[in-house]
């Protein structure tokens, strides 16, 4: 063999993350909230872009694609006789041909944008979208009342800015200092109070020795410091300024004239309480079990924490990404909440304006490098909403049982199961699951909550989910007779007879996931 050097030609393929890629596999991960976040940046950046309204149809200058964006799936049973993604896939492939040759970017879906799932016992017809199919709306807000009743009102009408939207009532810090200023006169003390009242948290507790700081910071006494701290305790809510949680209860007793030396016992001992040592308690408190049941009563009524009455850090209200409902044919429905997606545009009268009158190379680069990242946006919030649609649809198709009987008939999912069935990557689908939202007669769901793990059946039967059987567990706890407690062994007996093959370790560890306590903690509590 000869040692020459000598040239070959290769050919391979592979694939590059652009950065375009990579900015579209991160709004796939982007929850509807995060992605008008984002799409806000991007029309800030780049010029050629505009945010429409997803309900005005008056084109104005800017075009507007005429395809409408919907496509329909059909399950065993339909007119095609096929699997139900393969008309799914069928009908993203003609979009996605749609969208490459469009000449003008389109929005990221229309108001119209949905998906029918046809039941497995439906007629071969396929129902077009009726225009009262929404009967949760994709222009209104959704509520849930718990009891599996879906409430619905109109849409945002606009009257109502942000800083309308914030509480107009006064914080803890300002209730307590506006008391304050009431109840004291001195300028000294009025100092002083201000300082403590500062290092009150959320929850109403004082650190004791913050407060001990306080007196060496403004040279006071800690004579004075303990007396104002006392008037401010007096304050309301009652319990507030405590320095921890024996005292914030004392001052509530106080408060209602509860405070015998038998309660003070109880509450000087809190952690046998905690620890339902009632034996010790009694002798400590000297009085009888029907006594100190009535005293563990009234610890219970009492705020442990009586600052949250004003409120902490306003919490973030949980915006669904896709709603799921019927329409009047009787079929599932799954649908984008296009009031939280905005539609953007490419202002194609603008281009061709700057275009015209742009004379350097500079320019018409920059308006080049625009006009593709423009595309490619539009185009990636097109693709992103038609991917949600494809991956809900899929679950509803394999927890069809779920949504029409409840969680018991939950069924075990992988990301796999729903990859296969879509044609898409297990960490596509993942990525799509992510931080997503659905709404539908039963509740708020996360679409990570659909995916389960398996139990095994007893009978041979189809496995059950790991949701369903936490579900089965908390029902059965909650309907035990309190002098029959069932222990973790009488509840693998109990499942055991249900068909489910569950291990003892398995149903305590579900049960401590339900931050349910054992069986001789429950018989404690249930006994008092």
């Amino acid at each position: 063999m000869a040692l020459t050097p000598r040239l070959d030609l290769k050919q391979s393929q592979q694939l590059v993350m652009t950065p375009q890629l990579q900015q579209a596999i991160k709004l796939l991960q982007l929850s509807n909230l995060e992605l008008a976040d984002f799409v806000a940046a991007e029309v800030e950046r780049n010029p050629m872009l505009e945010v429409g309204d997803p309900n005005d149809f008056s084109a104005g200058e800017v075009d507007r694609p005429q395809d409408s964006g919907t496509a329909e799936l059909l399950t065993e049973g339909g007119s095609d006789g096929g699997d139900g993604s393969d008309g799914l896939i069928a009908a993203d492939n003609a979009l996605n041909g749609a969208v490459d040759t469009m000449s003008s970017a389109e929005g990221a879906l229309d108001a119209n944008m949905s998906l029918n799932i046809y039941n497995n016992d439906s007629v071969s017809d396929r129902v077009e979208k009726t225009d009262t199919a929404g009967e949760i709306g994709a222009s209104g807000s959704l509520s849930y009342d718990g009891g599996g009743a879906v409430q619905t009102s109109g849409g945002y009408s606009g009257e109502n800015n942000f800083e309308a939207m914030l509480a107009d009532g006064e914080n803890l810090h300002d209730s307590l200092t506006s008391q304050m200023m009431v109840t004291l006169k001195d300028p000294i003390d009025r100092l002083i109070a201000t300082h403590l009242i500062d290092l009150v948290d959320e929850s109403g507790y004082i650190n004791g020795e913050l407060a001990d700081e306080v007196a060496e910071r403004l040279g006071a006494a800690s004579e004075d410091i303990d007396r104002i701290l006392e008037g401010l305790q007096t304050l309301e809510p009652a319990g507030v300024c405590a320095r921890n949680l024996e005292e914030c209860l004392a001052i509530q007793l106080k408060d209602l004239d509860r405070y015998d030396p038998a309660m003070q016992a109880l509450v000087e001992n809190l952690p046998l309480l905690a620890r339902r040592e009632m034996t010790k308690l009694k002798k400590l408190c000297g009085v009888g079990q029907d006594d100190l049941t009535d005293m563990i009563r009234e610890i219970r009524q009492l705020n442990p924490k009586p600052g949250l009455a004003f409120g902490g850090e306003s919490v973030q209200p949980v915006v669904p990404d896709i709603f799921v409902f019927k329409n009047k044919a009787g079929l599932w429905s799954v649908e984008l909440n296009t009031d939280t997606l905005p539609k953007v545009l490419v202002n194609n009268s603008y281009v061709s304006e700057l275009s015209e009158t742009a004379t350097g190379k500079e320019a018409k680069a920059f308006i080049s490098d625009c006009v593709s990242g423009a595309n490619w946006l539009v185009k990636a919030l097109d693709q992103r909403a038609r991917t949600i649609l494809k991956v809900a649809s899929a679950l509803i198709k394999h927890q069809e049982s779920f949504f029409q009987h409840g969680i018991r008939f939950l069924k075990p999912l992988t990301l796999k199961d729903i990859a296969e069935e879509i044609d898409m990557h297990e960490s596509t689908v993942s990525r799509v699951t992510n931080n997503k939202f659905m709404s539908c007669p039963r509740g708020m769901f996360e679409l990570k909550y659909f995916f389960t793990s398996s139990i095994a059946a007893g009978d041979g039967g189809d496995a059950h989910s790991s949701e369903s059987v936490k579900f089965r567990i908390k029902e059965l706890i909650d309907a035990e007779d309190p002098k029959k407690i069932l222990s973790d062994d009488k509840l693998v007996d109990i499942l055991k007879k249900e068909g489910i093959d569950i291990a003892r370790r398995t149903v305590a560890k579900y049960r401590e996931a339900l931050k349910i306590p054992s069986s001789v903690q429950r018989r404690r509590q249930k006994n008092i």
